[in-house]
């Protein structure tokens, strides 16, 4: 009888579990997702607020990433050692706390502080839900969910734009965070029903491993998210030091380099010696498994840029509501919500190489068209359009790559698998926004200097007041406030207006092309994910 045939014998007769522990999972999973796409709608209200640019606002949503990046690792051991169960609950009080934060913050900077509070503790409810997806579900019900995690993150990503956008508009971006509240509250209240287990008191957690992996994330954090303040190559003044003149930026994400390369010689070594690393690393033995964390890493990636940058120029250059955000976005969150969860019907007629190839053949396609019709007007047809085909893309990677990872190792290894998954997916998240900040305002400046020098009307006396050419995201409406204050003439103010609204629709149609290339180029990891169909996936139990 063939592996295949006797999984299938086997998930017959496996006991079947109620679905009330999933619940509870699935809202761990909504939380967090909620959390993070709750984030880019609050932006507008930070910058009220808190009187910060959007780049400062943004910092809330690449703290969040880069907390569970750095300890998600450290925080799979953890839960090996402390308990799933018993240290699931934990953090998930730790993200009320956080929530907490975010409704009182009285100034950025605890706004900031609750995102890392959320950080860390995602970074263990990330590798738990794995973890106890595999302690709690066998067969067909584990396949159905961990499918359901992707879904989850999706359905998130649509009722934070909704509820949140809706909350924005009519009450402010507090009260979205009590909606975080209530689910931690929830999933507590539902922890009790998961099964238990007491974890494991050997299990020795790889403190020199640890450091490294951190250091190397928060390096390349910090290093991509200063691009465009610190400078890309020379350093600039805002730069809080200089290496010969360079810019810390890149020298941190080459030091982020180095130190990640260190973290997997020591982890090789650690196993070859057979002691305990911090994760095994033999859940990337094979091509298809390191394919699907490369692919991981672009799907995440192009996601947090998407939802970075049409929020921040729909509330802040634009000036819409919150509300108006929500509904600009929705094709995009409904649609990925559908395919991450309807996906998996398509698994057992089509390979994940098959899948994925398309999928980013399809987000290529139309991140291209979104950068020649986009227009000031969101509610277009073409417009929508493009972002229900990006997210018919978006959504069937997320779900896919995912499991790819899952079915292809050992139960035993579960944790690990979360671990990594969190790490790819956070890191790319942080990642994403900082670099797409960055981007997008190199762009704006570049095409602001050269708009101004094609304006005669716009004199240099009348430049140097408002420092037009080293402008950040600024509104119409803010713009014509500063050029009041100024020597400017009625018709000086409509043509820097005029200046202002074009460069930045340029600039995120240059945005658009740029992730377009991005997705391009994903078809090289895609092209390596496995060729098989489930029923012909190898039993990894076996190996």
């Amino acid at each position: 009888m063939s592996n295949a045939e006797q999984r299938a014998t086997g998930a017959a007769v496996e006991e079947r579990r109620s679905w009330i522990p999933m619940i509870g999972l699935f809202l761990a999973q909504v939380l967090m997702s909620f959390n993070v796409a709750a984030l880019p709608i609050s932006l507008g209200g930070f910058v009220e607020d808190f009187g910060v640019p959007p780049t400062t606002a943004s910092t809330t949503i690449v703290v969040y990433g880069l907390a569970v990046a750095a300890l998600v690792m450290t925080g799979a051991k953890l839960g090996q050692r402390i308990g799933w169960v018993l240290i699931f609950r934990i953090v998930v009080v730790a993200f009320a706390g956080s929530s907490l934060l975010m409704i009182f913050s009285p100034s950025i900077e605890w706004a900031i502080g609750g995102q890392v509070l959320a950080g860390a503790s995602a970074a263990i409810i990330v590798p738990s839900l794995v973890a106890l997806i595999a302690e709690n579900y066998r067969g067909d019900q584990q396949a159905t969910a961990v499918g359901s995690l992707g879904s989850a993150r999706a359905f998130s990503g649509v009722s934070a734009f909704l509820i949140g956008g809706t909350l924005g508009t009519l009450v402010g971006w507090r009260p979205v965070f009590l909606i975080t509240l209530g689910l931690a509250v929830a999933v507590f209240a539902l922890s009790f029903r998961l099964r238990s287990d007491r974890g494991d008191r050997s299990v020795r957690i790889d403190v020199v491993a640890s450091v490294l992996i951190g250091v190397a994330i928060v390096m390349l954090t910090l290093g991509f998210n200063n691009l465009n303040g610190w400078g890309v190559i020379s350093a600039r003044e805002g730069a809080p030091f200089s290496v010969l003149g360079l810019s810390p930026a890149p020298v941190l994400v080459v030091l982020g380099v180095v130190f990640g390369q260190l973290f997997f010689m020591w982890t090789r070594r650690r196993m070859r010696s057979g002691r305990t690393p911090l994760v095994d690393l033999s859940v990337l033995d094979r091509p298809q498994e390191r394919a699907a964390i490369y692919a991981m890493f672009i799907i995440v990636l192009m996601e947090a840029a998407v939802n970075f940058a049409l929020p921040t120029y729909i509330q802040v250059v634009q000036g819409r509501t919150p509300f108006d955000t929500s509904l600009a976005m929705m094709p995009f969150n409904l649609t990925v919500f559908v395919t991450a969860t309807l996906i998996v019907r398509f698994y057992s007629r089509f390979a994940p190489r098959t899948i994925a190839l398309f999928s980013f053949g399809l987000t290529t396609a139309a991140l291209v068209w979104l950068a020649f019709v986009v227009t000031n007007n969101w509610e277009t047809i073409p417009t929508i359009a493009g972002l229900v085909v990006f997210g018919v893309g978006q959504g069937a990677l997320v779900t896919l790559v995912f499991n790819v990872l899952v079915t292809a190792v050992p139960k035993h290894l579960a944790g690990d698998v979360g671990s990594i998954r969190g790490t790819t997916q956070n890191l790319a998240s942080a990642v994403g926004t900082a670099v797409m900040g960055a981007v997008l305002v190199t762009l704006l400046t570049t095409g602001v200097a050269r708009a101004v020098e094609d304006h005669p009307e716009l004199p240099p006396e009348l430049v140097a007041q408002v420092d037009l050419d080293s402008v950040n995201f600024v509104g119409n409406d803010e713009l014509r406030g500063v050029l009041e204050g100024t020597t400017a003439t009625p018709e000086q103010i409509d043509a820097a207006v005029a200046v202002n609204e074009d460069q930045r629709l340029r600039t995120l149609k240059l945005g658009f092309l740029i992730l377009a290339g991005i997705s391009a180029v994903a078809a090289l990891p895609a092209s390596r994910l496995p060729s098989y169909r489930p029923a012909e996936i190898p039993d990894p139990e076996a190996e």
